[in-house]
């Protein structure tokens, strides 16, 4: 039996997408059990020259919601980058889950050879559907996530790999 392209994308979008909301709320709840200003994880980033939490979920939701649309060959929904709270990010996430869970199976499939083309400042790459998908959005998707959850991690949020894996 082989795995389809909606196989491959949707369901792993969605699942990362609510495990990273829990690892928000986990952070959340950190900020307000030690009497943190939320503003000092919301802000937070791993290094002065990675963005912080926040770009890391626009970024995280951006790459899944355009994923999808590209796949399936649908407008990408657009949405401003204006979070700067956890409510704001949780709703990002959850705007971002009720778009994939809102393309069929059927649209996504078959994909496999579509070509998909990205202009990334003045460069514009081009792939088809499976390499995309496999060798530039899951990987770029992922290491926004792992990176929104190691922001928390290192700024003492008590949360390990099965929250990341969510729950797992």
């Amino acid at each position: 039996m082989s795995l389809s392209m909606y196989q491959a994308s949707a369901p792993v979008f969605i699942r990362q997408l609510g495990a990273i909301s829990k690892v928000l709320d986990n952070g959340e709840a950190f900020a307000r059990e030690k009497g943190i200003n939320p503003a000092e994880l919301i802000d937070a980033r791993l290094a002065s020259d990675m963005y912080p939490l926040p770009a890391q979920i626009q970024i995280g939701t951006d790459v899944a919601k355009g994923t999808i649309a590209r796949l399936a060959g649908l407008e990408i929904p657009s949405y401003p980058d204006t979070e700067t709270s956890f409510a704001d990010l949780q709703e990002r996430i959850a705007k971002t889950i009720t778009f994939i869970e809102s393309v069929s199976a059927e649209q996504v499939d078959g994909s496999e050879q579509r070509e998909i083309v990205l202009k990334i400042g003045e460069q514009n790459m081009s792939f088809q559907g499976q390499a995309y998908l496999l060798h530039f959005a899951l990987p770029n998707f992922f290491f926004h996530m792992t990176t929104a959850y190691g922001i928390l991690r290192h700024k003492g949020v008590a949360i390990g790999k099965r929250a990341f894996l969510g729950g797992i």
